[in-house]
């Protein structure tokens, strides 16, 4: 089992520094080679709202490559489908530190891709990815719609082409999920816990807990993020099955814990509310993308009008007449649908408001 290096506090920057140096992270990039930094970068929002990485894990990580005599460095993601991954970056303040320290952005939607075989037949991931030296994973840890919770194994969806992501979900996202894992096997990867939204990818209702974990697992880190959330392995299925696969080992112990200091700068780690599933009760998905369900929940969030509304979601509608409300594109056969790929939140609000004044 791996060392899992933790350390409690607010500045982003000074707590990813002192993690690389406590786990003398250097001796993983090979003589001469690349880092690339990959963040969690799904739309664009603020590292406040919960659900991006703080600019200050990607500034404390350059700051400590460059000063043990890499040169290559690079950040590179690819925002959800439905987003611009340039606006987004902005959004984050990426941008502002890529400027500082001259180290170039990659949108990982405009890159190359290559063809890996996986426990699932082959997946399309991006080069920048695959070739990097070390390719270091600076996931958020938090809540999703779909999966319970997102962290290091499906913040590696963002190294995928759009049409790749459309694909994972319509193999249900589980199993692909932790084939990739298994494929990329990041062998760094720096968690933000610092203020991650518990329930929602996109952010919104954020959590201060004000921590960071560094670990060479991505498997185990995921398996360590699950127990702070209060979550068993059993309700986030592609932890143990990226094991399964390859991808790593979920156990760990308090003796693989090693704090850097005291939690007395960090609250109590709190649990997800269930609030999505209250909210999803109504809601029939098959093979729903992340951008399209997620903006869904956020409007059955901020809607009054959602309670009784049957509503109708996901690729697996495609093709399909029926009775009652259909969200995207996927669902233009529904007696009324809110077109868009995805359609926006607001979109989907209105129609519940009409829908619930009209049936």
């Amino acid at each position: 089992m791996g060392k899992i290096y933790q350390i409690y506090g607010k500045d982003a920057h000074d707590m990813t520094l002192r993690l690389l140096e406590a786990s003398d992270a250097i001796k993983l990039v090979p003589a001469g080679g690349s880092v690339a930094l990959k963040p969690n970068l799904v739309i664009a929002g603020t590292p406040e709202s919960g659900a991006t990485t703080h600019p200050g894990v990607l500034s404390g990580a350059i700051e400590y490559f460059r000063a043990h005599g890499v040169k290559d460095i690079s950040v590179i993601e690819g925002s959800w489908v439905g987003d611009e991954t340039m606006r987004a970056m902005r959004r984050a303040g990426y941008d502002e530190v890529c400027r500082k320290y001259d180290v170039p952005f990659f949108d990982l939607k405009k890159d190359k891709t290559r063809s890996v075989k996986t426990a699932v037949g082959n997946i399309d991931i991006c080069c920048k990815a695959l070739d990097a030296g070390l390719l270091v994973d600076l996931p958020v840890l938090k809540g999703h719609c779909q999966t319970v919770m997102t962290c290091a194994l499906k913040n590696l969806k963002g190294c995928l082409p759009d049409r790749e992501k459309r694909h994972f979900h319509a193999m249900g996202l589980t199993k692909p999920i932790a084939a990739l894992g298994a494929a990329l096997k990041p062998r760094l990867i720096i968690v933000d816990s610092i203020c991650g939204d518990l329930n929602f990818e996109e952010g919104g209702t954020p959590v201060e807990t004000n921590r960071m974990y560094l670990g060479t697992d991505a498997v185990q880190l995921d398996a360590y993020g699950a127990s702070l959330m209060g979550l068993p392995l059993s309700q986030v299925p592609y932890i143990e099955l990226a094991e399964e696969y390859g991808g790593g080992v979920a156990a760990f112990d308090e003796s693989d814990i090693v704090d850097l200091n005291e939690p007395s700068e960090a609250g109590a780690y709190a649990r997800p509310s269930g609030l999505v599933a209250k909210l999803t009760k109504n809601v029939k998905q098959d093979q729903a993308c992340s951008a399209c369900f997620a903006n869904l929940v956020r409007a059955l969030y901020v809607s009054e009008y959602s309670k009784g509304v049957d509503v109708c979601i996901g690729q697996g509608f495609k093709g399909k007449s029926f009775d009652g409300l259909g969200v995207g594109k996927c669902c233009k056969g529904a007696t009324k649908c809110v077109m868009g790929c995805p359609p926006t939140a607001d979109a989907i609000a209105d129609a519940l408001e009409d829908y619930y004044w009209n049936e």
